[in-house]
């Protein structure tokens, strides 16, 4: 079966733990059932494990694959049927030969079992049989002892809500454009195959079924990732933001609000569009006898990014309690239900530097955001917001939750010098050199279709004033980022290639994923596209990945 990740992404631990990955140069079976057990146990809820027979592994990085004898491949499959009916209770591990510098290797995927706890001969080789529960320790496999045993065989009844199947959800719940999108962005050769087999097929490879052979069900993650309307079975699945002009207190009553519903992938970027549109926004100050401009945003994008991806990566589905997103002139709350875990002690939660915790809330959706780049899931979440925040010069966030860790609360407090009122992006600052600011705001429209899971917003919050003021702690050499106009020329553009640069003009940050969603094709189309508009000199590209923009040089009539 083919599997759910690149074999390189493996190979180089890119999207997945260390410890959720093992290299084998030959298969040892008692070492590898040992490992197989331990896996699907998942004592730590992080979604079980691969194991890479063929390739060696020197101060844990894969070294040059050494592969296995292709003639060998079935004898170890057989071999393996036997192996399978000594796991008691029965467990079947899904395998993948692939090839790797013209190589065959031996994959063995081995998703968290659903009739955990599991036990395996200590050595399946011998003819008396000890049965031993497995589990693991970093990045070894372990006899399960004591208070771990009696903890590990309290954890039948535990599965993770997003890894329960769930009657109610149908095959026709299952988006194919997002889940071919998402399978194209992970580089999957599962997209190949899913419009030459039926869908049920690709889920259960992609192990999103669960149940008896005669009644198999959708697991939940699966309408998580891929159904438009998740909320169906999962309530107030969406994410609210709510805009206080003027800050709750000062002005309560004059607000705008805005819904964004959708799958996971499409909640985050919905949100973080919102976000680049209409709220973030970058400053320039000139400094005097020195070239260089110091910028700065008045929040960066990357932490914002964070904290919603988190926010949505360990919410609790099953209470009917949104995301909510308030925006006020001090800086941004991000509020989720429910709160961190209580193995985080109030301490580190203070202090707001790193939250580790021993459980993960939904272990398989932070596993296709894993493989998506969203997210890390090493617990490097309030770094990364902390990194960056300082970074862009901005002061902490900082974490509120109650004693009954009912919610968490993000606060990031907007860059100094930024203002003390919430503009809307349509606003234009121009900053003279007498101090003075003038803020000319446009009326503007927040108009969307909310069944497109894009945004249906209100326009009661914009403000529609032209006023002249004293600018208060800002330097008076701020001045806004100017953009030279570009070159007109002539080239002849496919029509997807011009809705690539209206999309860039609309929004410079704008990610190959969402222009996929936009125009319905998918991100390997959407890079052919731009690399081409690269080679003919009309966009480029600036800064990194994650923090470059688009950059229209020429514009082609």
């Amino acid at each position: 079966m083919a599997l759910p990740i690149n074999i390189e992404d493996l190979l180089k631990k890119r999207k997945v733990e260390g410890s959720r990955i093992e290299f084998k140069k030959g298969l040892n079976p008692t070492d590898v059932y040992r490992s197989i057990c331990a896996f699907a146990n998942d004592f730590d809820n992080l979604g079980g494990g691969y194991i890479l027979v063929g390739v060696e592994e020197k101060n844990g990085i894969a070294s040059p694959v050494a592969g296995i004898n292709v003639d060998a491949v079935d004898g170890i499959l057989k071999q393996m049927v036997g192996f399978n009916n000594m796991l008691d209770p029965y467990y079947l591990p899904r395998t993948s030969v692939e090839e790797v510098d013209g190589k065959p290797i031996l994959v063995i995927w081995v998703p968290s079992g659903v009739n955990r706890p599991y036990a395996v001969p200590s050595d399946v080789l011998a003819k008396a049989k000890q049965m031993k529960y497995y589990i693991r320790s970093g990045s070894s496999s372990i006899v399960a002892k004591g208070e771990v045993l009696e903890e590990l065989r309290d954890m039948a009844n535990r599965v993770p809500f997003d890894d329960r199947p769930n009657p109610n959800i149908a095959m026709s719940d299952i988006s194919m454009v997002l889940l071919r999108d998402y399978l194209a962005k992970i580089d999957s050769k599962l997209e190949a195959s899913l419009f030459t087999q039926p869908l049920s097929q690709t889920l259960e490879q992609m192990d999103l079924m669960d149940g008896p052979t005669e009644n198999r069900m959708i697991k939940n993650v699966a309408a998580m990732m891929f159904c438009e309307h998740p909320e169906k079975f999962f309530k107030y699945t969406q994410i609210d933001i709510v805009t206080f002009p003027e800050g709750r207190t000062n002005g309560p009553n004059n607000f705008s609000e805005t819904t964004i519903r959708g799958s996971v992938p499409q909640l985050i970027n919905g949100a973080l569009t919102y976000l680049k549109n209409n709220i973030i926004r970058e400053f320039v100050v000139k400094q005097r006898d020195v070239p260089e401009s110091i910028r700065y945003f008045n929040y960066p994008v990357q932490a914002l990014e964070e904290i919603i991806v988190n926010s949505l990566y360990h919410r609790d589905y099953q209470l009917y309690e949104p995301i909510e997103i308030s925006i006020e002139p001090e800086g941004i709350h991000i509020l989720s239900f429910p709160g961190p875990d209580r193995t985080i002690s109030n301490v580190a939660i203070k202090e707001g530097d790193r939250l580790i915790s021993r459980r993960y809330r939904n272990r398989r959706l932070g596993d296709f955001l894993k493989e998506m780049d969203l997210t890390e899931g090493r617990s490097t979440g309030i770094p990364t917001v902390q990194d960056e925040l300082q970074k862009n010069g901005s002061p902490r966030a900082t974490i509120e939750t109650n004693d009954e860790r009912s919610f968490i609360n993000v606060f990031v407090p907007i860059h100094e010098g930024c203002g003390d009122k919430v503009i809307l992006n349509d606003t234009e600052n121009i900053f003279d050199t007498k101090g003075e600011t003038k803020n000319v705001t446009k009326e503007s429209e927040c108009v969307t279709k909310e069944n497109k899971n894009v945004i249906k917003a209100d326009n009661q919050g914009v403000i529609k004033s032209i006023s002249k003021r004293k600018s208060k702690n800002v330097t008076k050499d701020l001045t806004v980022d100017v953009i030279k106009e570009p070159q007109y020329v002539t080239k002849e553009l496919s029509e997807r290639q011009e809705i690539i640069i209206s999309l860039i003009r609309q929004n410079p940050l704008v990610t190959t994923l969402e222009m996929s969603l936009k125009i319905n094709v998918v991100t390997r189309t959407i890079k052919r596209d731009i690399k081409d508009l690269q080679s003919k000199g009309i966009i480029t590209r600036e800064g990194g990945r994650k923090e470059g923009r688009w950059v229209i040089i020429k514009i082609p009539y």
